[in-house]
């Protein structure tokens, strides 16, 4: 299909007027792909608007998508579109599976021939563990919505709209985007059910494709899911492939049939675009910088377990503390920059220890909520490389980065295309990750014995550590013994505590499911609960327990999330329902709430017995599910001091960066954190952050919230509450 550009177009008009050459470019690119649409569009209005009678049923276009996570295949996704009379109505019917679990969904949109939304309905599953129900009608004098079986009633609107839910299905992203083209682009789309988007073009891709090169339109989409989408299009207006997050915050891809070969270009293309809009985002809010700085004042707490030092003075030059004490003992240098911190606590900066950093927006978020230090369990390894490496080199706005590489075996449980079913496969990944500047490998649900030994190897050997999950079929004992050295998630460790080991050496659990409904029972003081913390003391295991997001799994009408982490009334709109959206109680509700207790009980007894825990999310609610982390340490007896060391210098010994991080001693790095309120006397008032200082910087914390559409905790009034 070829398009001439038109000459009575007002700009090209403009340059012909002026002397001045056609306009070359983006704009031409953008103009042949509006036109393109807008041919398509046409066409269906006119053989609509030439219809006197009903007609039948007439297929208009067709398409399937096939769906990867981590790069992985895992499903596809398949439209069609017809006409039906004056109406355009498509048809979504989108599916894949992750790690066993089906995730399938289908959707329907109705419109007038220029995409005008006329009716939408979107039903399903859009992660394993998150559903969506919704509805959109519009009607000449109102609009109607609905949310599973609720409806409400708005006015009609009063200028262009769409309607859209969520990343997905792909289909409804291209039409979206074809909407804004043939309706002048404005610079932003209001959304039904709710929410508003802005589409912004970024540039050009190459691709081969059927034995040639073709050139594709790329575009970044903001507003659907929190944080940037990259879409590509080619002239005639078809979406290619899509690069995004999936409602789990994990790297979700979707690729046009036919085009599968260029997935691996095209996600190297959406980081460089995010290391881009990284970039950007990071020279809106540079912070203060001063060579030499000194907060004065403050009550420090400096994270070795001494008491509080009050009215103390902490000096910092280029980064590096160079005296801390009371404020009577510190003599300021002449030329510091001074900050009074008066009333408020100084502490060590905070660590997520199992972070997924999978879309810019982290950065901002982990440093506003005090984080300066996050271990990545897990990403594309293109990704997290450069945004490390951006961060590093001060191109880009966050916090530490240290890496964790994940591997996986082949299964229907598996998860990335780091696939390590031989022990040559295993060293390969694990001399990879480690020439790459890695500091552990994680292990997925899906390797086996053999390769795990190979791995922790060639890792101890390179001087790298190993951590992760526990496959299936082995338990915490074999994967331990085999030189694992740290846990993810506390439900490993439950797993060895209700059974006797079975003849094989694994538990006795037949299935995920009687495995969980075992937990209620387990006994602490039974052999097996004493024998499991003997054996993980004696080994040094170090456990990150994510108890937050147990709870989060609690949640329902009758115990919204709301009720024990109010930060979800404080993220960005895009992010709203995906963290406060539950259903109402269930059996498997009460199920899940004495798993919960149960963990929090072990995790009570591992901590008595000296086993090192470090906090850690898994992602949860961005920013503010550390804190929770804390405050559920505290109910399970941690003193608040034992619960800010679990996110300070706990993890910076695991992983051996103590003679650097971790607590507030002249000599180290200065990555500190300024709250209001005093942690010892409540620990939610870790939420109460102030600034955060990394790297050489000072950021303040509300600014930092607003940058990414979150709400600062100082904006939240009483919600998050401080006590002095």
């Amino acid at each position: 299909m070829q398009f001439d550009i038109d000459s009575n177009s007002p700009r090209v008009a403009a340059c012909a007027d002026q002397g001045k050459p056609l306009p070359t470019g983006r704009f031409v690119r953008l103009v042949l792909l509006a036109a393109s649409v807008a041919a398509w569009v046409f066409s269906v209005a006119e053989t609509s608007s030439a219809r006197q009678l009903p007609q039948p049923r007439s297929v208009v276009e067709t398409g399937r998508f096939r769906l990867h996570k981590f790069e992985q295949p895992i499903g596809e996704e398949t439209y069609d579109i017809t006409r039906e009379g004056p109406s355009m109505v498509v048809k979504m019917d989108f599916k894949f599976t992750d790690r066993s679990t089906q995730v399938p969904l289908s959707a329907s949109f109705r419109s007038n021939s220029d995409l005008t939304p006329q009716a939408f309905e979107i039903k399903g599953k859009i992660a394993r563990t998150a559903d969506i129900d919704q509805a959109v009608e519009i009607l000449p004098d109102k609009i109607r919505l609905r949310n599973r079986a609720e409806w409400k009633e708005i006015p009609p609107s009063a200028g262009p709209f769409f309607t859209i839910a969520a990343y997905a299905p792909t289909t409804m992203q291209m039409l979206l985007v074809r909407y804004w083209l043939t309706h002048g682009k404005p610079d932003e789309v209001p959304t039904l059910p709710d929410g508003k988007v802005k589409i912004e073009p970024r540039g050009q891709d190459t691709v081969s494709h059927n034995g040639g090169n073709e050139r594709l339109d790329r575009y970044m989409v903001e507003g659907l899911v929190w944080g940037r989408e990259t879409l590509w299009f080619d002239r005639k207006g078809n979406l290619i492939a899509a690069v995004t997050l999936d409602a789990e915050f994990d790297h979700f891809e979707a690729i046009r049939e036919g085009y599968e070969s260029a997935l691996g270009l095209l996600v190297g293309r959406a980081a460089a675009d995010g290391m881009a809009a990284l970039a950007d985002l990071s020279k809106t809010i540079p912070g203060s910088r001063a060579d030499l700085l000194a907060l004065v004042g403050g009550n420090l707490i400096d994270g070795t377990g001494a008491a509080t030092v009050r009215d103390a003075t902490l000096v910092v030059e280029r980064g590096r503390i160079i005296a801390v004490g009371r404020e009577a003992e510190v003599k300021i240098p002449e030329g510091a920059t001074v900050v009074n911190v008066r009333g408020k606590t100084i502490l060590p900066g905070l660590w997520d220890m199992h972070a997924h950093f999978e879309q810019v927006e982290w950065g901002p978020v982990y440093l506003a909520a005090g984080v300066t230090t996050v271990r990545d369990c897990g990403n594309e390894f293109e990704f997290i490389t450069a945004v490390r490496d951006a961060v590093a080199n001060g191109r880009g706005l966050g916090p530490r980065l240290l890496l964790a590489g994940v591997v996986d075996g082949t299964s229907p449980f598996s998860l990335g295309i780091q696939a390590v079913d031989t022990p040559d496969e295993a060293r390969m990944w694990t001399d990879r990750y480690h020439d790459a500047g890695f500091q552990q490998i994680k292990i997925y649900s899906s390797v086996k014995l053999e390769e795990l030994k190979v791995i922790t190897q060639e890792a101890h050997r390179l001087g790298m550590t190993v951590t992760g999950h526990v496959p299936e079929g082995l338990n915490a004992y074999q994967v331990v013994e085999a030189g694992q050295d740290q846990i993810n998630h506390i439900q490993y460790v439950a797993d060895i505590m209700h059974a006797p080991p079975s003849p094989n050496g694994g538990t006795v659990t037949n299935g995920r499911r009687q495995r969980t409904q075992l937990v209620p029972g387990i006994e602490l003081s039974s052999p097996e609960a004493r024998k499991a913390i003997a054996f993980l003391k004696a080994r040094g295991t170090v456990i990150d327990p994510t108890i937050a997001l147990s709870e989060l799994y609690t949640a329902t009408t009758a115990k919204p999330p709301a009720s024990f982490e109010p930060g979800v009334n404080d993220v960005a709109p895009e992010l709203v329902e995906q963290v406060a959206d539950v259903g109402p109680p269930t059996e498997k509700s009460e199920l899940n709430e004495k798993v919960f207790k149960k963990e929090l009980e072990i995790l009570g007894a591992l901590h008595q017995a000296g086993i090192p825990i470090v906090a850690g999310t898994d992602q949860a609610v961005p920013g503010h599910s550390l804190h929770r982390e804390l405050e559920l340490y505290v109910e399970a007896g941690f003193t608040p001091m034992e619960a800010i060391q679990s996110a300070t210098v706990v993890p910076a010994r695991a992983m051996g960066l103590d003679k650097e991080l971790g607590t507030l001693e002249p000599g180290k790095r200065a990555d500190l954190i300024v709250i209001d309120g005093d942690p010892l006397v409540e620990i939610r008032n870790t939420r109460n952050v102030e600034f955060t200082i990394t790297n050489g910087r000072l950021y303040t914390s509300a600014e930092l919230w607003r940058s990414v559409g979150f709400k600062p905790w100082q904006d939240a009034g009483a919600s998050h509450g401080t006590s002095q």
